[in-house]
């Protein structure tokens, strides 16, 4: 179909108010009207769906566009009927439509109407839609998130994999047009060789996006206060912030509100409705901020999103550019801010351990590049590009200056000879153990697995004593993305020295290792965070007297202190002065009973200091805080007592269990007695259920990490935390 640039251009102009052409635009749909197979990858924002739309617009037939979300779909739709008179130019086709619904877009697409035609790929494997799509003429296929095929793309979706055999169905030689918008060399290879289409015309442009900035910072206790105040900093913008869980997104848009942002929570848990309004909400600016998983975004068209926010570090490099290019599509400002910790990696790591060895293996490396990625001390534009197999001059290239690292650069220290005594120790224990220990042997710490080996006999034991932990744990990170150490993916996570590390130690080089950044942590007043009412600073002298209070009275009682109250709750006191038993029971983690049965001394405490020392008391005891959803604590303590399993309490609350325990620990710190003995028999014998018990009864705290590292890996951390509730419940309501 030969049309002349002159004709294009005006093609452009009518349908979509254009004049001229973006980047690799014009060249790609020339090639489409030819009938040729083509492969683009663009960079989200670069008009991917133009060089599609436009095409199915100008040629005879319809055009299949089969997309992976219905929220994409429905835009898009939406988009294309706004740039036509007639309302059948684009249909959906998918699980929700009605029978009448159907027949009105199978008429339209019989009576020429029809140019687009969006489908889920499960669609196209109904017998009754692949009958009719025989008998109409189709002009060509269009797969949109074509990474979504290959299984080293980021948002892998089997029933993609099968694409190639049910376009054949459709018809002979009908050309394919794939689109994607992150694709690593590998990745390109499989969608073509996958979709049978080698002969294609590869369009790809270039991945860099110089007006967004990118930047990590370390990801402490404080983070919900953090991110409060840079959407305070930014505040009228939009933006987006990305979460792992849907509970955390549904707590962290509590929070925002709370603090008076204007946010609303998306993810795949609530109905169509839900979901479609809060993304209108957000498209139409009645609300700044939206709270997503990765679920969200997917085709959202919003130009002027100004930065978007990673709470946890996302499982690719692909994932995370395709999550960062959402901001600053209008080539205005687009600030990326990703909070990065390694326990989140951790995390992502013990996800995984379930799935095939194969699927291990993938996620494993693509969690690695990440973790390079979060803590690399080069330009991030260079890292990201490099890895797309772009090169960037990090000096005189487009947007050289848009990240931390070019702009404050990393400190860096010389640290050879500690990479020789990291390498000497991990071979010295034959290569049998973790992180953990390894950090452990170096600094001189045993635990039970150090014992059981007799490291702590050898000569080595302690060699790096004169660093602390957290030194030898970030060179062993730093030391692993430089490939002189591999982690073991079968047996998960042991430590191996790599031939570049063998060769390291016989000839050791210079290695420069990165200091983190450290950020201000200090917390500006009136941030109300989730953990804690307040994320003020309390009065750490009236602090220091309730805890010796606090020791006192649990002697007295011949409990460890921690089942007084919590270490949260005195905070709040020495933040709130409460010097009534009804005002203690505002502070976080006290409930009635609890406030009842200790509180009566740590309020005359209290009443005292404040008059002693003429302190001013906030005028009210109100808490900003998320308030707790009594709904469903009450279910869970009726059903508790009716002994109901815990999986089946959590799944009829689409809940995790980890998610029910944390509910079940506010409800038992509060005061309110659970008696989950019925659950812990099943899971604990008598005799480890005492040897849990006799710990809390002697621990200083009831920090779920010492008692993991007391009992060194013998308990899952949710045997311990349910028996946590058991003790607290029988010693302390």
């Amino acid at each position: 179909m030969a049309l002349t640039k002159n004709d294009l251009q005006t093609a452009l102009k009518k349908y979509f108010g254009f004049s001229q052409f973006k980047g690799l635009q014009e060249g790609v749909i020339e090639h489409v009207l030819e009938g040729e197979n083509t492969f683009v990858i663009m960079p989200t924002g670069g008009g991917k769906s133009l060089c599609y739309q436009l095409p199915a617009l100008l040629k005879d037939g319809t055009a299949i566009v089969v997309s992976p979300l219905i929220a994409l779909m429905k835009n898009q739709v939406d988009a294309i009927r706004g740039v036509s008179a007639d309302h059948g130019v684009a249909h959906v086709l998918n699980s929700s439509l009605t029978k009448s619904e159907v027949k009105q877009v199978m008429s339209d697409i019989s009576n020429g109407i029809t140019k687009l035609l969006y489908v889920a790929p499960e669609s196209l494997t109904k017998a009754e839609y692949v009958d009719f799509l025989q008998s109409v003429q189709l002009s060509f296929v269009a797969v949109d998130e074509a990474h979504c095929i290959s299984e080293w793309g980021h948002d892998f979706r089997p029933e993609y994999r099968n694409l190639r055999s049910i376009i054949d169905r459709l018809g002979n030689d009908i050309p394919i047009v794939a689109l994607t918008a992150t694709a690593t060399p590998k990745v390109q290879e499989d969608i073509l060789k996958n979709l049978g289409m080698s002969d294609a015309k590869v369009f790809k442009a270039s991945f860099n996006r110089p007006n967004l900035y990118y930047e990590v910072r370390p990801k402490t206790k404080n983070v919900d206060a953090d991110i409060i105040r840079f959407v305070k900093k930014n505040a009228g913008k939009s933006g987006i912030i990305y979460c792992l869980s849907r509970k955390r997104v549904e707590e962290l848009a509590q929070v925002l509100q709370v603090n008076g942002i204007s946010a609303v929570p998306y993810h795949a848990g609530f109905d169509a409705k839900t979901r479609s309004k809060y993304q209108d909400m957000f498209l139409m600016e009645e609300v700044d901020v939206v709270v997503a998983t990765i679920a969200f975004g997917m085709g959202i068209d919003k130009p002027d999103v100004r930065f978007v926010i990673h709470h946890d570090i996302p499982k690719s490099i692909e994932s995370y550019y395709q999550e960062t290019g959402r901001a600053g599509r209008d080539g205005g400002e687009g600030h990326c801010l990703a909070f990065y910790s390694y326990k989140d990696v951790e995390k992502l790591e013990k996800f995984m351990s379930g799935k095939p060895v194969a699927e291990q293996e993938i996620g494993h490396a693509l969690l690695q590049e990440i973790v390079a990625y979060a803590e690399t001390s080069i330009s991030r534009r260079k890292f990201i590009l490099h890895y797309f197999g772009e090169e960037f001059d990090e000096v005189n290239g487009e947007g050289a200056d848009m990240d931390d690292n070019a702009r404050n650069p990393k400190e860096k220290q010389e640290a050879k000879d500690d990479v020789v005594k990291l390498l000497k120790i991990v071979q010295g224990t034959n290569e049998k153990f973790k992180t953990k220990e390894i950090v452990k042997t170096l600094v001189g710490k045993v635990n039970a697995l150090i014992s059981s080996h007799k490291t702590d006999e050898k000569d080595f034991f302690g060699s790096g004593s004169d660093k602390d932990e957290n030194y030898w744990k970030a060179l062993i990170r730093q030391v692993l993305v430089a490939g002189l150490l591999r982690k073991e993916i079968e047996q998960y996570g042991i430590l191996h020295v790599t031939e570049a590390g063998k060769k390291f130690l016989e000839k050791p080089v210079s290695f420069m290792m990165t200091k983190d950044h450290v950020y201000d942590e200090s917390t500006d007043d009136g941030i109300i965070t989730a953990s804690k009412s307040v994320g003020a600073v309390a009065d750490e002298k009236l602090l220091a007297l309730m805890k010796d209070l606090r020791k006192r009275e649990a002697k007295k009682l011949g409990v460890p202190p921690f089942v007084v109250f919590q270490d949260p709750s005195l905070d709040d006191m020495a933040l709130k002065y409460p010097i009534s038993i009804e005002e203690l029971q505002n502070i976080h983690g006290v409930g009635e009973g609890k406030a009842k049965k200790y509180g009566r001394p740590f309020v005359e405490l209290i009443a005292k200091y404040v008059e002693e020392n003429d302190i001013t008391r906030p005028d009210d005891l109100v808490v900003k805080s998320t308030g707790a959803n009594s709904a469903l604590k009450l279910y869970i303590i009726q059903n508790v007592d009716r002994k109901l399993p815990l999986d089946d309490i959590a799944a009829a609350k689409g809940l995790e269990i980890p998610d029910l325990i944390k509910e079940m620990e506010q409800i038992v710190y509060s005061g309110t007695k659970l008696n989950l003995d019925y659950w812990l028999d099943e899971i604990l014998d008598e005799d480890q259920q005492e040897e849990i018990h006799d710990y809390f009864l002697e621990a200083e705290t009831d920090s779920i990490e010492d008692a993991m590292e007391e009992f060194d890996g013998d308990y899952e951390d949710e045997e311990l935390r349910l028996y946590r509730l058991k003790f607290i419940s029988e010693v302390a309501n």
